[in-house]
């Protein structure tokens, strides 16, 4: 999967944060925070071809059921395509 827009990942005073960089600094206003999970997806993302493989990289990584885990990275990947960035 590939992303549209460019952040860069940062941790500052113990929060998780996706910031805009380049380009996408003129069309998005603003700053994404994620948690654990969110993370593991972003650093994931760009080397899985499709969701199958980020959804068996989680399960590889997680103790967590197939369902929550599905649900949770849907979730995840249902707010970047919202927001434009994959």
């Amino acid at each position: 999967m590939k992303f549209k827009k460019e952040f860069m990942l940062r941790e500052i005073v113990g929060e998780t944060i996706l910031i805009p960089v380049g380009e996408s600094n003129n069309h998005f206003n603003g700053i994404i925070t994620i948690n654990e999970l969110g993370k593991f997806i972003w650093e994931n993302l760009e080397s899985s071809e499709n969701e199958s493989i980020l959804l068996d990289k989680i399960l590889n990584e997680y103790e967590v059921d197939e369902k929550t885990a599905k649900e949770d990275l849907d979730e995840f990947l249902g707010k970047l395509r919202e927001a434009d960035i994959i």
